[in-house]
């Protein structure tokens, strides 16, 4: 067995891995760049070991740095998680020739499942079925199109070496196919630098199902069941489940099969995954489920098939890996219950899902399932599960961390072990409801929208399932007045016998103000006050302010309470930077009248440019902000006044 591993990652799996190898009794190593000095993974890593700047392509992604880290520590092996180099065949190869153990698939099984068009054609020849298609060598765009042509539209333009969404074109008639070949080998050229391409038949009703699979030194290879995948946004994937809704037991076998033959096709040892696309125009059938690609690594959503098979799959690695058979035949796993993930993001789905960085003054996340009946306060839809299940978190991130512009902003997973699917679904909408995070924005009201969305539910899932339902699961929370009202009670400190039920007797005179980033409340108080058990939120003390949480959105109210006087607002309309950046484009000047949803100025941050909107009709009161100007998080960069 190894006793000693060094982790070339960070974040959440940095942390998942430590927590299986500790429990093995390995001795962890974590390495870290500039920005994840005080890092959780790196505070609870045995050993740690500074690596280069903040930049991955400075730190994570340099090779020869981990392997040196590794020989610094003597460190017996090196697990990449997945991301930066766990796919990278050379680096693994350098691994081995440092005479390291490398924990994933040889270097050769990398390589023939790295390039889509040769895996591709190494899975026809094993007899896995492929999605139809062209794969040749034939790169000129007059063959591709009369390919396309015999295909039938619409088609997909993939770049051979492409992944995560980059390089890949819908094409719906032949007309377009020029423009968007040319397009999609322009975009190839520069992620991957190769500007090959292959086409294959675009599934009009697809759904993204992927097997899990585990091979050994000995020559077994099994696999570890379905997971559906397909609630995805722009190709990155949201919410994962196993097992797949609506897989009968004679299709899953036989895309099992298939999978366990595509692995075999590679002598592949280790974790790997081998994703298909099905076509759910009438339901899975084994005749309509498809290989797309394999991916060479443990990935991401791996708890949901470690809570449905009772496995501990990073411990499979690290045995697999110190040369041990597998853990278990196939005739000794099966199926218990169901299980989902959602992945947390620090960013806001309400402004185009920008990332939201810096620090982490609240993160509570809960795996304790509170109470299994509630309303939605949006679709004013009654929710009730009898069956909530267990909760498990895996994060990279505790309060008073800092989230970083350099590294993709996931903070959490969220999963939801129950019985069934619906339970599940439920279970887990619960616990994102209740994640209360401040003052980072995140994508929590979202996944809860998903979650509870009658046809999520149903079990009607296909990988345009968020495009198609954006109106009904990207909004602005707001909080609903019974709330507004509880705060302003719990803050004039009249509130008795908890936070629930309660009457009080403040005079009637009695006005309060609250002040949030984006809001203001102004009230009086005095009458009865009561709220709906099934809508209990999350409410906490932060010094003189409360911080509210309800349905994943978290407001922090500070108080200003007189008697027979009245409060202004303040703070409303204020457009604040999201991030660190540099503002490119100023659009507006000072006492212009803008209209709701009219763009003031864009900021570049993280390489992208992000429009900042008017909250609503009105005057441009304040303009802080000018081209070229570098500014921090939370800048005050313009303040709209409403219109009267």
């Amino acid at each position: 067995m190894i006793h000693s591993l060094l982790i070339a990652n960070r974040g959440e799996i940095a942390c998942r891995i430590i927590r299986t190898a500790r429990a093995m009794g390995i001795r962890t190593v974590a390495v870290y760049s500039d920005a994840d000095a005080n890092a959780l993974h790196v505070r609870q890593a045995d050993e740690a070991v500074h690596i280069g700047p903040s930049p991955a392509l400075e730190s994570y992604l340099v090779g020869d740095k981990i392997i040196a880290a590794a020989k610094a520590t003597v460190a017996e092996a090196i697990h990449p998680g997945y991301g930066f180099l766990s796919e990278n065949a050379d680096f693994a190869q350098a691994v081995k020739d440092a005479e390291l153990i490398w924990v994933g698939p040889n270097p050769a099984s990398i390589r023939a499942m790295g390039l889509k068009d040769a895996a591709k054609e190494r899975m026809i020849a094993a007899g896995v079925p492929v999605t139809p298609g062209y794969l040749g060598e034939d790169q000129r765009p007059d063959h591709l199109k009369a390919e396309a042509d015999k295909i039938g539209y619409p088609v997909l333009i993939k770049a051979v070496a492409g992944g995560g969404g980059k390089g890949m074109r819908r094409v719906d008639a032949g007309e377009e196919f020029r423009d968007a070949l040319a397009s999609c080998q322009r975009e190839a050229a520069a992620s991957f630098g190769d500007d090959r391409v292959l086409i294959e038949k675009y599934i009009l009703s697809p759904r993204h199902i992927e097997v899990q699979v585990f091979g050994d030194t000995h020559g077994n290879v099994v696999h570890l069941f379905e997971r559906d995948c397909s609630l995805q946004r722009r190709h990155q994937k949201v919410i994962e489940e196993a097992p797949a809704p609506g897989m009968d037991e004679g299709t899953r076998a036989a895309v099992c099969q298939a999978a366990v033959n595509a692995a075999r096709a590679v002598d592949y040892v280790g974790a790997g995954t081998i994703e298909f696309i099905a076509d759910a125009s009438e339901g899975l059938r084994a005749d309509r489920i498809w290989f797309m690609e394999m991916n060479t690594r443990l990935q991401v959503e791996h708890p949901v098939t470690e809570e449905i098979t009772g496995q501990d799959l990073v411990e499979w690695q690290l045995r697999v890996a110190s040369g041990e058979p597998l853990p278990k035949r196939q005739d000794e796993l099966s199926i218990h219950g169901w299980a989902m993930e959602a992945r947390l993001y620090a960013e806001n789905p309400e402004n185009g899902f920008l990332p939201s960085v810096g620090r982490l003054d609240r993160f509570k996340l809960t795996n304790r399932i509170r109470p299994t009946r509630w309303r939605d306060e949006v679709r004013g839809i009654e929710h009730e599960n009898d069956y909530p299940g267990t909760g498990r978190i895996e994060t990279g991130v505790q309060q008073d961390d800092t989230v970083s512009p350099f590294y993709d902003p996931m903070i959490a997973k969220i999963i939801c072990h129950a019985p069934d699917r619906r339970s599940a679904a439920l279970g887990l909408a619960r616990l994102v409801a209740d994640a209360q995070i401040w003052p980072l924005r995140t994508n929590a009201t979202f996944l809860h929208a998903l979650l509870v969305d009658p046809d999520f539910t149903a079990g009607r899932v296909y990988t345009g399932f968020i495009e198609q339902h954006a109106e009904d699961v990207v909004f602005e929370m707001n909080p609903p007045q019974w709330l507004l009202d509880l705060v302003a009670e719990i803050l004039v400190g009249k509130a008795r016998g908890g936070l629930s039920g309660f009457r009080l007797n403040a005079a009637p005179q009695m006005r309060v103000h609250l002040q949030d980033r984006s809001m203001h409340y102004d009230g009086f108080l005095g009458n009865r006050a009561t709220f709906d058990q099934r809508a209990y939120p999350v409410i906490d003390r932060d010094g003189d302010a409360i911080l509210a949480t309800m349905q994943g959105a978290t407001w922090r109210f500070e108080p200003v309470a007189v008697r027979g006087g009245v409060t202004g607002a303040a703070g409303d309309g204020a457009i604040l930077a999201p991030m660190p950046g540099r503002v490119t484009v100023v659009e507006v000047a000072a006492g212009d009248a803008v209209t709701k949803g009219q763009k003031l100025l864009t900021l570049e941050a993280m390489k992208m440019e992000h429009g900042l909107v008017a909250p609503f009709d009105g005057t441009v009161a304040e303009l802080n902000a000018e081209a070229g100007a570098q500014v921090q998080v939370d800048a005050l960069l313009a303040r709209i006044e409403k219109a009267e």
